[in-house]
């Protein structure tokens, strides 16, 4: 059963420059009870894909549909967003710092919030704001909740926007970046912290970030965005252990490692501009498997038949890649990539599109 159905999404703004397409024909759907990680670099368009869902990109011109519980929310005024926002669908933004309110205190703002959606009584609403604090692992929330978020810790702080978003139980919870400003050992606490209230509470988490490190617990699916549009879209394991879009790839090497020693490998150049994109393919310019058709034919996300294992069709997940490199490219093998990019080059096809170009055009 689906809880969200996002269909043909399409964002753009209205720049000096130009129009500039920041989320261009999106499409997914998300189980109840499920985890999708959406994962790109910084101008990918993941937050702005969910904060168009939410209502909260003013000024943009958006097209497309965004069903959650069988309503579409991309038509709902803003009274009825109102009452989705927190009630329903809870959001953690990036920097908990300048979401909270610094004149407010950290419990109050739980209170107000838990008040605007529900009957209750203030002293009631001070009684949950106390049992969330203690429930997300804030150490004396008696003393805690009348703190100004300036004296909290950034963990802390954090852990106040959970209890927020968590505060009406939502069954749809939407993390942009949690734990970006935190180090690794609290990285760690928030992110078992959220697993466990998903756990507890039955909600489907989306989970947005650039680091596909952290999802690896997290998700059960994850979808690759670039330039504003996805360009990978499997479960988890599919994804680490069989992925086919060579920024998916570039992704997972860009990975530290513990055991290698070896230098970073990043991703080589710079993501394009949203406002005057590359055409065809608009990784091409940044792709060492680049062959001639990938500059002028742009790539739609399809199925990618010939899998090392194949789709979990109970789960729903079926491996997508809008890329024009056989199927049989897959994995993390660099010499075999090379060897089956040479024979697809050559004339080998890719089930669902159209053949490769011959070897001497590849760049």
């Amino acid at each position: 059963m689906s809880l969200l159905n996002v269909e043909n999404l399409n964002v753009s703004f209205d720049t000096p420059d130009g129009t500039l397409r920041a989320v261009h024909n999106v499409s997914f759907r998300l189980r109840a009870g499920s985890t999708l990680g959406i994962v790109g670099e910084s101008g990918s368009g993941k937050s702005v894909l969910m904060q168009t869902v939410l209502g909260l990109t003013q000024g943009a011109e958006v097209s497309g549909n965004a069903y959650f519980e069988n309503t579409d929310l991309l038509t709902m005024s803003p009274a009825q967003l109102r009452e989705v926002r927190g009630g329903k669908i809870g959001m953690i933004f990036q920097d908990p710092l300048s979401s909270l309110h610094p004149y407010y205190r950290a419990g109050w703002q739980i209170i107000e919030m838990i008040r605007a959606h529900e009957s209750v009584s203030k002293r009631g609403a001070r009684a949950r704001a106390i049992e969330l604090l203690d429930q997300v692992g804030i150490p004396q929330p008696q003393k805690r909740v009348d703190s100004y978020p300036h004296e909290l810790s950034g963990g802390m702080r954090q852990r106040v926007m959970i209890a927020m978003a968590m505060a009406l139980r939502p069954s749809l919870l939407i993390a942009d970046e949690p734990t970006t400003a935190l180090d690794v050992t609290v990285q760690a606490q928030i992110l078992r912290l959220m697993k466990q209230l998903q756990d507890d509470l039955g909600s489907s988490i989306i989970m947005i970030t650039h680091d596909l490190g952290v999802v690896a617990e997290m998700a059960d699916e994850i979808m690759v965005m670039y330039a504003g549009a996805p360009v990978e879209h499997a479960d988890r394991d599919t994804i680490y252990y069989a992925p086919h879009h060579p920024y998916t790839r570039g992704l997972l090497r860009s990975l530290p490692s513990d055991a290698s020693g070896n230098r970073l490998d990043p991703v080589e150049g710079q993501p394009p501009s949203l406002v005057d994109p590359p055409s065809g393919c608009k990784f091409h310019p940044r792709c060492p498997f680049t062959m001639s058709r990938c500059q002028d034919d742009e790539p739609t996300l399809l199925p990618v038949t010939d899998r090392l294992e194949q789709p979990d069709t109970a789960r729903g997940t079926p491996h997508e890649s809008a890329c024009w490199l056989p199927a049989d490219i897959v994995g993390m093998d660099e010499a075999a990539d090379e060897a089956r990019f040479t024979a697809a080059a050559a004339g080998t096809t890719r089930s669902t599109v159209r053949p490769t170009e011959n070897a001497e055009e590849i760049r």
